[in-house]
């Protein structure tokens, strides 16, 4: 029947996609906006040898499955099909297109990463964070643009520029942290140095970043220099367990829980409880689950294998919980799940913008890679798969006063 039509024919029909492989085959309606083309054998035995959606993003990563026409809206469609096959739908399968010489394991792309050592000890956070961040510097700036800022911005209105988006991302994280020139901060997991940047310039604090991504330190440093706020600022290629000071005004960790193991979420809250003067604010910005019920972790997906490996995403009940048990009283909560979309949106136009600089700098892979990470990502900001969250937590004075506003002040 050919190998287009037997894909076809076990994966379902998705709308608006069309399908072309290396045998001439195709199936779907000729006018479709989106050409999925199988290439090589190899794409198959991906498919055949992997769970869920993991094969289709080998076979796409090295190149032996490629997308015509825009990935967004080919994604949109694969989503709402079944990759997670029953074993007499695979036998039909593989029965159709060539056999059980399908289950040889295929070369596993170089991106894909599996890491040694004990889940979460230093060593191995160590080497998560330099697989993600220690990339290329020049290949981040083409993504994320002028603010370096790897993180969730927030849009002021529907038309704001991403630029605009991550200033008023920073400036409500500072707000909400009641920052006033004098103040100390520490900013866990500081990326490039946004955070610590933004609140030395615009609020005169002294702000100490952290970071376990060598590149993102000293780019830190050189910026930081550059912009001459070397006498308020700092970043530190360190742990934030590490970190030798104690009592801050304030603690801001803008997408660091995402890599805290849930076994570690008890500890995490408590050393940054500790860090903190009494009445001082913590402000924990991540990723999460849309509930308490999925797993923590999903070691077979591509985000795990390929991107954040280690990664750990939790409902935001949990984390409250967590905040609550450490210590902090839990001031104010709120979801920027829409705003991470647009964000993730706004990368991904970045990067197909700077395609060739980036295949240039990376590699076709993992620029690839990136392609796809960053559009399956948006998706699952709104589909509701993820969310963002933003919780306020504060440190009690010992008679129970916390010097919050009787009413949030931070809105714009």
């Amino acid at each position: 029947m050919g190998v287009a039509n037997a894909v076809g024919s076990f994966l379902g029909k998705a709308p608006g996609i069309r399908l072309k492989a290396f045998d001439g085959s195709t199936a779907g309606p000729a006018d479709a906006p989106t050409t999925i083309e199988i290439r090589s054998p190899q794409a198959l035995n991906y498919l055949a040898t992997a769970t869920g959606s993991l094969g289709l993003a080998r076979a796409y990563v090295s190149g032996d499955l490629e997308v015509e026409g825009d990935l967004y809206t080919a994604m949109t469609s694969l989503t709402d099909l079944n990759f997670d096959l029953s074993w007499p739908e695979r036998l039909r399968a593989l029965r159709e297109l060539g056999g059980f010489k399908l289950l040889k394991p295929p070369p596993i792309p170089p991106m894909e990463v599996r890491l040694r050592g004990r889940r979460h000890s230093k060593a191995r956070d160590q080497a998560a964070i330099s697989h993600h961040y220690d990339v290329s510097n020049k290949f981040y700036s083409w993504i994320l643009g002028p603010s370096m800022a790897y993180t969730c911005a927030v849009y002021p209105t529907e038309t704001s520029t991403l630029e605009e988006a991550q200033y008023a991302k920073h400036d409500l994280v500072a707000r909400k942290l009641g920052l006033r020139p004098g103040m100390r901060l520490l900013d866990v997991g500081c990326g490039w140095g946004g955070m610590v940047m933004h609140a030395a310039k615009h609020y005169g604090v002294r702000a100490i970043g952290v970071t376990l991504s060598r590149r993102q330190a000293e780019w830190g440093q050189k910026a930081i220099a550059d912009a001459g706020l070397s006498e308020l600022a700092e970043i530190r290629y360190l742990d934030y367990r590490d970190v030798p000071e104690e009592q801050f005004d304030a603690i801001s960790s803008i997408g660091l829980t995402e890599h805290i193991g849930r076994v570690q979420l008890p500890g995490y809250f408590r050393h940054l409880y500790d860090r903190l003067r009494p009445g001082g604010r913590l402000l924990n910005h991540c990723i999460t689950r849309p509930n308490n019920l999925e797993p923590a972790i999903r070691k077979r997906q591509f985000i795990n294998r390929y991107i954040f490996p280690d990664g750990e995403l939790h409902g935001v009940g949990h984390l409250v919980s967590q905040m609550h048990d450490a210590g902090f009283e839990v001031r104010h909560e709120e979801n920027l799940r829409e705003h991470y979309a647009k964000t993730l949106n706004a990368w991904s136009a970045n990067l197909d913008e700077h395609w060739d600089e980036a295949v240039e700098e990376v590699g076709r892979a993992r620029a690839r890679t990136w392609r796809l990470y960053l559009v399956g990502s948006q998706l699952g900001f709104e589909r509701n798969d993820i969310q963002l969250h933003q919780v306020l937590g504060v440190k009690l004075h010992a008679d129970f006063s916390n010097g919050m506003p009787l009413r949030p002040d931070w809105a714009s």
